[in-house]
């Protein structure tokens, strides 16, 4: 009996475990699966949701089980009898408990091959080929062609060309009806080849999201589907196919693109910190990504009030619908085209692609000959290039209506639009022209002579003159409601004081805190961060930046911000305080607030509508809500970037030292890579519980990150742990402290930018070793010692303003 059940049991382990190939007539029952090398991805009939219905679906093993492709969407077992067969000719079939195929793949090509056999390989495509085939490529079924609701990494989505009936092939992405069932919804992703290419999603047959045609680098109207460090992005255009693709740099990552039910398109990112799929990227970010919002020659704003605004050159058709908000009709040409010779082209900025689908392109042409093609022919509206990399090349030309378009901030491409002006136009123009030099000249010699007599007055009133609250639709409190909120501002109430002026706490008469920042009337600083903050983080919404809500003046006259109340005070009052703070927050809060950092940084980096460059991020700098989630605050030393702009220089170098990268510290040199420098900084004090300036040790003279980098280059990462996190997972400690010694490595080009920085944090992909950090070797200061190099010191906790040397 014992010799019998063993071997029963070897038989049903050979059986359910059947490694990554499938052999003709082998079949697999409901219980049995096989299992793709890696034990990534597992092959067999499974129920989704809550459903008692049996699909034969591929799913990840260990990763949450998440179903990515189903064979049988429109054809479920209703019982568990169903079996997988690989015929003899090389098909696979579904059949049911009377035998029946209820699914096939149907392979054209598989009849006459011989040994056949199916395999799920390690990238989660189940193929069909010849056993005795040496090239594993060469498939004569796949999974892959036949994309479910998901696109894995790998997987096309487009078209083959179909040069004869049965050549043409589509791959695109259909939602399920719901999590429980995996029949077509109404939702589907594909790629439109009736002009020049592009991706949409559609509702059933109405065109719900556009991404714009791939312009070499991304597609233009999907702001993250560009170069990140993690993807290789891939889009393949001849005459045999059109596709998008994208591979991992590193096979470690866990990711899929998946078409929700309700048509949200995300891309989620398995995480074993939280041991889930995270959202990772949002395909339709917000009302301005609804296709044709704003109707022909609008465009879409989504920090506009009214969302649309009409072209340059244009102005509503219907101006009462679109002052009741119906911007169906949309815009028409100031002056109506007239074919005329003497047309010319509008620039417009900072705004998406049109709609390609009635394009015409040539790949041969440059900009300026795309100009005139566009002339030569009455009925093109706008022209651009197809391909921004480099200089720019190849000539994209519009027809007709000019429809969904949306201001898209510097990733944005620039196209033209035809424009007639009429003679008299002309003359007008030039007449408002040359008013506008005499007034400026007049205006700019009274300015002068005044500057020179009244210099720091009139300075400050420029600066706050500068501030246009209603252009900002940021609301106003009266003064009385700001008193009482704050008790006449009551010592009581004072939170702190820094550049700008005290702060203070407030509840307004619906019982909601809030904190008043009042500017103070000696501080010059205090007016340029009035003035940033305003111009900056009134445009910014994102919850891990800190909410303005609104400004306000004293009965003086002096100007005040309103702004959400954090009640857990800022970072540095934990990693910083005793012992007894310290421990309030364990690693998963850090964790989590560190993340929290990188997801408010990446925002003002790439999905804002102005790149945003922080140049004060530091501890004191995160504050802290009620759920100990962290929000970026303190926007007045923060400098917006425009459409194209990713660096700058200054003479005027503000910031805190420690934080300061060294390009940007010597030679006043700022770009993204800057705030990451200063991420990474406080990524290594978060771990550590250690000012990267004051810091000490017994055995070096070193500084925080020369005490990190001295302790990853000696394999004694653990001895950097903060006490407090000690008893954590120390191989995700070390990973986030290799993950900041990244971001502080001495020359900017070597930085990742905050997409890559999120996705290592996010996931298991194997990480570069760092090369040496900037000022890792700094002497160490007395803290009495901090203004000997500085013209201007602004706060307690060292933010400074220096002119560097040029």
């Amino acid at each position: 009996m014992l010799v019998m059940f063993c071997c029963f049991l070897c038989s049903f382990i050979a059986t359910s475990n059947a490694g990554d190939i499938l052999r003709a007539n082998q079949p697999i029952k409901n219980d049995e699966t096989i299992v793709s090398a890696g034990d990534e991805f597992e092959l067999g009939f499974f129920s989704p949701g809550s459903s008692k219905n049996r699909y034969l679906s591929i799913r990840y093993k260990k990763a949450g089980e998440a179903i990515v492709w189903v064979a049988n969407r429109e054809a479920p077992l209703t019982d568990a009898s169903g079996t997988l067969v690989l015929s003899s000719e090389g098909t696979l079939n579904i059949l049911n408990g009377t035998n029946s195929t209820i699914w096939s793949s149907n392979s054209s090509k598989s009849k006459s091959i011989k040994n056949p056999v199916a395999q799920l390989l390690k990238t989660g495509n189940l193929v069909i080929r010849a056993g005795d085939d040496p090239d594993t490529g060469n498939f004569l079924w796949q999974s892959f062609d036949f994309p479910d609701n998901t696109l894995l990494p790998g997987m096309k989505l487009g078209k083959k060309i179909a040069k004869n009936s049965s050549a043409g092939r589509d791959w695109s992405c259909r939602s399920w009806k719901s999590s429980d069932d995996p029949s077509p919804g109404t939702f589907q992703v594909e790629i439109d080849i009736s002009g020049y290419p592009q991706l949409f999603l559609l509702n059933g047959s109405t065109k719900y999201f556009r991404s714009g045609p791939w312009n070499g680098v991304r597609f233009s109207g999907i702001r993250t589907s560009g170069p990140n460090g993690i993807f290789v992005f891939d889009f393949v255009f001849n005459e045999d196919e059109i596709y998008y693709k994208d591979e991992l740099v590193s096979s470690s990552v866990l990711t899929r693109v998946t078409v929700e039910p309700d048509g949200r398109v995300i891309r989620y990112t398995w995480t074993d910190q939280s041991n889930k799929w995270e959202q990772y990227i949002f395909l339709q970010a917000d009302l301005c990504d609804v296709y044709a919002h704003c109707g022909p020659f609008g465009s879409c704003n989504i920090y506009t009030t009214s969302r649309c605004e009409c072209l340059k050159g244009f102005h509503p058709k219907n101006l009462t619908a679109w002052s009741h908000l119906n911007f169906a009709e949309g815009c028409e040409p100031k002056t109506k085209l007239n074919c005329s010779s003497k047309d010319t082209f509008v620039k417009q900025l900072k705004k998406n692609l049109p709609d390609t689908h009635t394009s015409q392109y040539n790949f041969s042409l440059d900009l300026k000959a795309c100009e005139k093609k566009c002339l030569e022919d009455c009925s093109c509206t706008a022209y651009a290039n197809t391909n921004i990399t480099g200089k720019g090349s190849g000539c994209l030309l519009w027809f007709g209506d000019l429809i969904d378009i949306r201001d898209q901030g510097e990733v944005a491409q620039d196209f033209y639009v035809r424009f007639a002006a009429s003679g008299s136009a002309r003359r007008i123009a030039l007449i408002v022209f040359l008013s506008i030099i005499l007034i400026t000249t007049v205006v700019l010699g009274f300015y002068m002579w005044h500057v020179c007599k009244h210099r720091k007055q009139i300075t400050e009133e420029m600066l706050e003159n500068e501030v246009d609250y209603e252009k900002e639709d940021l609301p106003f409190f009266d003064f009385r409601t700001i008193s009482n909120a704050t008790n006449n501002f009551s010592n009581n109430c004072k939170l702190g004081e820094g550049g700008f002026g005290p702060v203070y706490k407030g509840t307004l008469e619906d019982g909601k805190e809030i904190a008043v920042k009042k500017r103070s009337a000696c501080s010059m600083q205090g007016v340029e961060e009035f003035r940033n903050e305003v111009s900056c983080i009134a445009k910014l919404q994102h919850r891990n930046l800190v909410r303005l809500l609104g400004w306000s003046t004293t009965e003086e006259g002096e100007r005040m911000l309103v702004y959400e109340y954090m009640p857990n005070k800022s970072l540095d009052y934990f990693i910083f305080g005793d012992n007894a703070n310290k421990a309030l927050l364990d690693w998963p809060q850090r964790y989590n607030i560190i993340n929290g950092i990188a997801k408010g940084l990446l925002y003002l980096h790439e999905d804002s509508r102005l790149r945003v460059i922080h140049r004060d991020l530091k501890a004191s700098n995160i504050l802290l809500d009620y759920n100990m989630n962290p929000k970026i605050s303190d926007f007045g030393m923060a400098r917006s970037f425009g459409d194209g702009e990713t660096e700058s220089n200054t003479a005027r170098v503000v910031g805190t030292y420690g934080y300061m990268s060294p390009e940007y510290a010597m030679d006043g040199a700022f770009s993204i890579k800057s705030d990451v420098y200063s991420f990474g900084v406080l990524v290594i004090e978060i771990v550590s519980g250690k000012k990267n300036r004051f810091f000490t040790h017994p055995d070096h003279n070193l500084n925080l990150m020369g005490h990190a980098w001295k302790s990853y280059k000696e394999n004694r990462l653990s001895e950097l742990i903060d006490v407090s996190v000690l008893s954590s997972d120390q191989d995700e400690v070390f990973r986030v402290i290799l993950i900041g010694l990244l971001c502080v490595q001495q020359y900017p080009e070597d930085r990742p930018n905050m997409s890559s920085v999120l996705m290592m944090l996010t996931s298991k992909a194997t990480l570069p070793h760092p090369k040496q950090p900037g000022f890792f070797n700094e002497r160490k200061l007395d803290e009495a010692d901090t203004s000997h190099s500085t013209l201007c010191l602004s706060s307690l906790n060292q933010t400074i303003t220096i002119v560097a040397p040029r």
